[in-house]
């Protein structure tokens, strides 16, 4: 049985990280649909049949393209949640302000009072509470 499976995915596309994310999201959305409307289980299958197209399809080279095109997606939101995570972390013992003059963020160590701030970019002073 095994070996029958096996010679019949030869040449098949198979299993990749954007089927892995459309199975997940279409379990998702059939969870989603038990509790709030019933007509989102047509989308979870929709997803699920699109999963299964691309997983027996046999033009190869589509699907890696459309699995890169949502690995670059995946990693641009990921880069952005980072970079909010670390905002977060630096709020703890740093002030984040805007240059007044360019926008530029500077960030200055919480607790020293007033302090001048100067801006790395544009080069303007200006005084903010710390």
């Amino acid at each position: 049985m095994r070996e029958r499976f096996y010679r019949f995915m030869q040449g098949r596309y198979g299993n990749d990280q954007f089927n892995h994310f459309l199975m997940i999201l279409s379990l998702a959305v059939m969870i989603l649909s038990i509790f709030w409307k019933p007509q989102l289980y047509l989308v979870a299958v929709a997803l699920l049949a699109w999963g299964y197209y691309r997983m027996f399809s046999k033009k190869v080279y589509s699907r890696a393209v459309e699995n890169q095109k949502y690995l670059s997606i995946r990693e641009n939101v990921l880069k952005k949640l980072r970079r909010e995570k670390n905002l977060l972390e630096q709020r703890k013992t740093y002030h984040i302000y805007k240059c007044p003059g360019c926008g530029q963020k500077v960030r200055i160590p919480r607790g020293k009072g007033k302090v001048e701030v100067h801006c790395p970019k544009c080069g303007m002073d200006f005084i903010k509470r710390s």
